[in-house]
């Protein structure tokens, strides 16, 4: 099935960000959606205002850190449109803090969200796709998988096992599935609230108000790896600023 048009798409961390605008760019471009994240009443919001556009549309909450609620996702797509063409695994999480902070929980969080989400969108979609004899995987990374700072070895980390996990995805998924990851630089989102130090925080946010790319350009990358023939598979796109380094 060529194009986006018609392909029904999950989509997790939908409620803002780069979520919420890939879903309005699919949305527009034909898709039906299944949306999950946390924040019931901004996804409930989203929802609506896709519906109200005449937009075909579900959605359910997920943690994608708790293996049942990708799978929730899932059935949802089967329940309400009788099958599922990709899974757009986009729920990320940043507290970003110096190692010597110790925020040990701010780790666990990026391991659970970041690589474990994941996992457990694989362990739902996998089986379905096999079964189908179709789907697409789309991963949303980071330009922090390829290059660590200082305040960023946790985050960096989980981005670079993301990226190696979704590479080992795509050599064993075969001729019928596709993967693809997409990378992004600084985007204009709600990513710095998690950033638990204020001094890191309002450096970050000085670095973003200056370079900062919107969600959209995000979105249309996820877009055309997905829009592309089923024999071509956009394994790995790079979005970031022009002015970032």
């Amino acid at each position: 099935m060529p194009g986006i048009e018609g392909k029904v798409v999950a989509i997790t961390g939908a409620s803002s960000g780069i979520g919420a605008a890939t879903a309005r760019l699919l949305a527009e471009r034909g898709a039906k959606l299944v949306l999950g994240a946390r924040r019931e009443e901004r996804l409930a919001a989203l929802a609506d205002e896709l519906r109200d556009k005449g937009y075909e549309t579900a959605f359910t909450t997920v943690d994608v850190a708790r293996r049942e609620d990708p799978a929730r996702l899932v059935a949802l797509a089967r329940e309400r449109f009788g099958a599922l063409d990709v899974l757009v695994g986009n729920a990320g999480t940043g507290p970003l803090s110096p190692l010597d902070d110790l925020r040990v929980d701010d780790w666990d969080a990026m391991i659970d969200v970041n690589i474990k989400g994941l996992l457990h969108g694989i362990a739902a979609a996998l089986p379905v796709f096999r079964a189908q004899g179709h789907g697409q995987f789309v991963h949303t990374l980071s330009t922090a998988a390829y290059k660590t700072v200082p305040t960023m070895a946790v985050y960096s980390a989980s981005k670079a096992a993301a990226r190696n996990l979704t590479e080992g995805l795509r050599q064993e998924a075969g001729p019928s599935i596709r993967v693809s990851m997409v990378s992004p630089g600084f985007v204009a989102t709600d990513f710095l609230d998690s950033v638990p130090g204020a001094e890191l925080r309002a450096r970050l946010g000085e670095t973003m108000d200056t370079v900062a790319i919107p969600p959209a350009a995000v979105a249309r990358a996820i877009g055309f790896a997905i829009e592309q023939p089923a024999d071509v598979d956009v394994n790995e796109i790079v979005v970031r600023p022009t002015a970032q380094v």
